[in-house]
């Protein structure tokens, strides 16, 4: 591979998935589209970056996108965005939405779907709470492969020890051969849709919870604050966003600012109310 085809293969990944990509990742590349070639009998990437050039392989793409993806998920990651959800946010939002009783919830980048799985446990957990409630999880990824896997609920041993209590594997889970299979309750919690973060989604309407951890971490600062800015605008005026441990809003947008409390928790920022002229006439 040339350095012309790994600056194009770059830009391309960047165009397409937004993933900025430094000459360091030279190898990642190499690596991981080495088996794109592979799979569309492409003999080395040169030849892949001819292919994409003329733009008339949509599935090979799609295939180079979803290769260059990151999937790192498991269940319960990193323990305190869901204990957030549980303690702070499901009470917070059961009070201020108790006339409309309808919640909505989007798990962006969702990958295999652990994510909102976990969060559609604990609303299973607290099913007291919600009875009556409207609430629902809506979960988007870009690879279509990694959300039919999420759609099916299938994990393997190791996966399921990833995170999650083996008390809520016991009672959510069904064995199936050597992998676990979560529950069709569960499993109908969760509305998972194919969605592109550097496209529009103001189709997805308004949310007042977001997660949307460990994505940004791989745009460059222009994507982010675009990204962040749209963000803000899918959510309700009291919403809140959930980033990732290595995430921040801080220096990239002024539409968000962080929880005075709680870290890696974030509102839309508080505008000040435009002052009133009092119109008095100048005297003579």
């Amino acid at each position: 591979m040339t350095e012309l085809d790994f600056e194009f293969l770059c830009a391309f990944l960047k165009a397409r998935s937004g993933l900025s990509l430094t000459a360091e990742k030279r190898y990642l590349v190499e690596s991981r589209l080495g088996s794109v070639c592979r799979q569309f009998a492409i003999d080395n990437l040169s030849l892949l970056a001819t292919h994409l050039k003329t733009g008339r392989r949509s599935d090979l793409e799609t295939a180079v996108v979803e290769a260059m993806t990151t999937n790192e998920t498991f269940f319960f990651r990193d323990k305190a965005p869901f204990d957030l959800f549980r303690d702070v946010l499901l009470p917070r939002f059961l009070a201020a939405r108790a006339s409309t009783r309808r919640l909505r919830v989007w798990c962006a980048a969702a990958s295999t779907g652990q994510e909102p799985y976990s969060l559609a446990m604990l609303l299973d957990q607290n099913a007291p709470r919600v009875a009556g409630w409207q609430i629902e999880i809506v979960a988007t990824d870009i690879s279509t492969e990694v959300l039919e896997k999420a759609k099916a609920g299938l994990y393997n041993q190791f996966e399921v020890q990833r995170g999650l209590p083996i008390q809520m594997l016991l009672k959510y889970f069904t064995q199936v051969g050597d992998h676990w299979q979560i529950s069709p309750q569960i499993r109908a919690k969760v509305d998972f849709r194919p969605l592109n973060l550097i496209k529009s989604f103001s189709h997805l309407g308004s949310f007042d919870i977001v997660y949307c951890r460990n994505v940004l971490i791989y745009f460059d600062l222009p994507t982010k604050a675009d990204v962040l800015q749209r963000l803000s605008n899918a959510m309700s005026p009291d919403g809140a966003l959930l980033l990732g441990a290595a995430e921040t809003v801080i220096g990239i947008t002024d539409a968000l600012s962080p929880d005075p409390v709680n870290r890696g928790l974030y509102g839309k920022t508080i505008q000040p109310a435009p002052v009133r002229s009092l119109g008095l006439a100048a005297s003579s």
